[in-house]
């Protein structure tokens, strides 16, 4: 994991960092004086970025294992390194003009560079803007995009509350993993971590105790063992070592029907947008098509998102032929340097359709996907539930599907990327906004229910319902699945929650789903 990541989890449990800061404001915006260190820095003059492209500061030889091709990568400096940075930024992000344009030689660590090339604005509520702007090492990054492999233990913590009196829950634990068979009965949804390591997980506020309790939250290596304390729902304790691993993530655990009296009830748990998911979402769709179900509780309450193309296949199943027909799933819309051309492929610019055929992320392309053609969905969500997720929400109401909300405000991403690799770092900094079928796209801070407490801009139909912990996820009786099947058959949501209601204050990753990686909560597209 790289220093920017770990910053980035670190954020996700303390609310008391100190903001970074831009640069020093050591840099003016125009002007065209050159720097006095010789650099060729001319503030507002920009060369294109593929005139610094793969020039690197240490290139790599040989093949990528991956994708079979020569690595292009030439002898350069962090100053090319840096300039190539300087210059993709202002060519494709979505916001370039309220990026400074900082001296690309006075920042020795390229990583540090790129941090600071993003807005600083904030929505209409206080949220930074760019809450989503990192990077991976290339090699990192395809093995996570192609086959779901994670560093973890297997588990989905839920952060509920990030400052002391701090509450950490245990939302789904994978099959198979170290926190599934740890000390043989292993942890269960629902289990408190009271402590990791010996830190307070509840009350401690010291650096120490707070960067170990990070470390085991969030494991960087296989093989770290941690010891937790937990407390399951009936206050008795359970001391588990967990061994981090690399773990394969199963998008699609949970998939099965529920009789009412209206008929059968659909529900499917879709946890991230990864290429292995599109097999997985084929076989749950064909599954509820063979159980005849009447209406679909989507569950995506911890699915951050991820590849774009594969919402739009789920969009489609979901609604099938007859809605969708001729019109856009997600029409993206770049920087006003490029309002007729995508950027990165330098193809016209096409929306995304609702993809009627496989695209060949873990299956064979151009298959036909199979549909349930509903008029409506049921989408269960929390603070995690984010871009690519929020994308089939957004989607499918551009096409007048209904889509009922049950559980709290999402996360607030309508934007997206493409990922670009330079000199072994694959770096994602957002390029596009998403709008729907009716030219729609402005959630910033998410969707939410229409009886929350607190109300965003973006407001579906439905209900405001916490997490309930005590209730596997896809048992009827759990309280937001319950709450979806209550509203279909009729009856009123029960009381929001005042806790849960309100948008996320800093971002999604302050109320949950401490253990996604950053590029699970996003948006992304292939070339």
């Amino acid at each position: 994991m790289t220093p920017l990541l770990r910053a980035y989890f670190a954020a996700a449990l303390l609310s008391t960092l100190a903001a970074c800061g831009g640069g020093g404001g050591g840099s003016s915006v125009g002007g065209g004086t050159s720097p006095t260190n010789g650099d060729g820095w001319i503030a507002g003059v920009y060369q294109p970025s593929s005139h610094y492209a793969a020039l690197c500061q240490n290139p790599r030889n040989g093949t990528d294992p991956v994708t079979g091709r020569a690595y292009p990568d030439s002898q350069g400096t962090t100053l090319d390194e840096n300039n190539f940075l300087r210059s993709w930024t202002n060519e494709l992000y979505l916001w370039y003009s309220e990026v400074p344009d900082v001296d690309p030689g006075t920042y020795s660590s390229t990583s540090a560079y790129f941090d600071i090339l993003k807005t600083t604005a904030t929505t209409s509520t206080g949220h930074p803007k760019d809450r989503f702007h990192f990077t991976y090492s290339t090699a990192s990054w395809e093995q996570l995009s192609g086959a779901g492999v994670d560093i973890g233990y297997g588990v989905t913590w839920d952060l509920v509350a990030n400052t002391p009196p701090r509450q950490v829950y245990a939302g789904y634990v994978w099959t198979g993993t170290s926190a599934a068979a740890a000390a043989g009965a292993g942890v269960a949804r629902g289990w408190e971590i009271l402590s990791i390591d010996g830190a307070d997980m509840i009350n401690a506020t010291d650096q120490t105790s707070i960067n170990t309790l990070n470390a085991g939250l969030t494991p960087t290596s296989s093989g770290e063992l941690h010891a937790f304390v937990f407390k399951d729902g009936s206050d008795v304790t359970h001391n588990l070592t967990l061994q981090a691993a690399a773990v394969t993530e199963t998008p699609v655990p949970v998939v099965n029907t529920i009789a009412t009296a209206a008929g059968q009830v659909g529900y499917l748990l879709f946890n991230s947008h990864i290429a292995t998911s599109e097999q997985e979402l084929i076989a749950a769709i064909n599954q509820l098509k063979s159980a005849n179900v009447t209406d679909l509780v989507l569950d995506l309450r911890y699915n951050g998102g991820g590849y774009l193309d594969i919402a739009s296949e789920l969009a489609y199943m979901i609604a099938g032929p007859g809605p969708t027909a001729g019109q856009p799933f997600e029409k993206q819309v770049f920087n006003n340097k490029h309002p007729n051309t995508n950027p990165v492929t330098g193809m016209p610019l096409t929306p995304t359709p609702f993809h009627t055929t496989t695209q060949g992320y873990s299956t064979t392309a151009g298959a036909a996907l199979p549909y349930l053609g509903l008029p409506r969905v049921f989408v269960l969500t929390g603070p995690g539930t984010c871009s690519a997720s929020e994308a089939i929400i957004n989607g499918l109401n551009g096409v007048n599907v209904q889509v009922i909300q049950v559980g709290s405000t999402t996360c607030g991403k309508p934007y997206g990327f493409y990922p670009q690799d330079n000199c072994g770092t694959t770096y994602f900094s957002i390029e596009f906004q998403g709008d729907n079928a009716q030219s729609f796209g402005s959630y910033p801070d998410g969707f939410s229910p229409q009886n929350s407490v607190v109300v965003t801009s973006a407001v579906l139909p439905g209900c405001s319902v916490a997490d309930d912990f005590t209730h596997a996820l896809g048992d009827s009786t759990e309280g937001r699945l319950a709450a979806a099947l209550n509203y279909a058959a009729g009856q009123s949501c029960p009381s929001p929650p005042t806790g849960n209601s309100a948008p996320p204050a800093v971002s999604a990753l302050d109320h949950q789903a401490v253990h996604r990686a950053p590029w699970r909560e996003n948006r992304i597209l292939q070339r």
